[in-house]
């Protein structure tokens, strides 16, 4: 008994390049979501930084202007769209991460940001939409959050790609990103919202 565990478990050890090679030169599935949670340098940043995120793009969405730009995009969200493998993180996952970057039960804005461009949302395909609220079923059913659940699940409409100063914004100005983000208050406020489980 304790020889074939032995030999099972150097079979293993012996198959584990190859498995890990087989998973590397798995191709990638690249597949797109389009989320709003207040400023989206925060969000690009944070999201970004999601294993299986292969880049993100700031920019608006969700109004009725084909060209929105930072100082005219009235009835549009502040939002990002994120490009990802879905042989590493499914759509599901990444709703996942999502949430708790956001304060779910705010629709006036998020953190120092007030408006109807800061509000959270989630922008969907028709395949993407039942996978969406489950997990916002699941999420209200949870108890993980101080307070009543908000964000809107929408449908995904035409996403124009923020000016360039503003992309990649906390990698290339990481001194005033760090300022604004502790001023706003977003990490304290995340906090109140997503107290960590007790033990």
């Amino acid at each position: 008994m304790m020889l074939r565990r032995l030999f099972l478990a150097l079979a293993v050890i012996a198959l584990a390049p190859a498995f890990a090679h087989a998973q590397q030169d798995q191709p990638r599935r690249i597949e797109t979501a389009i989320f709003a949670g207040g400023c989206f340098w925060c969000m690009e940043h944070d999201m970004g930084a999601i294993p299986g995120v292969i880049d993100v793009m700031s920019g608006y969405t969700g109004g009725r202007s084909r060209n929105p730009s930072y100082y005219d995009h009235e009835g549009h969200y502040e939002a990002v769209r994120v490009r990802y493998d879905a042989n590493r993180i499914s759509y599901a996952q990444l709703l996942e991460r999502y949430w708790p970057l956001t304060d779910p039960t705010d629709n006036g804005g998020q953190f120092c940001d007030r408006g109807s461009s800061y509000r959270p949302a989630i922008f969907v395909t028709e395949q993407q939409r039942p996978i969406a609220e489950a997990s916002l079923a699941a999420l209200r059913e949870s108890g993980r959050v101080n307070g009543r659940i908000i964000t809107p699940i929408l449908p995904v409409s035409h996403f124009t790609d923020a000016e360039e100063y503003h992309r990649d914004y906390a990698r290339r100005n990481p001194g005033q990103y760090a300022r604004y983000r502790t001023g706003c208050g977003r990490d304290a406020r995340l906090r109140e919202v997503w107290p960590r489980p007790r033990r």
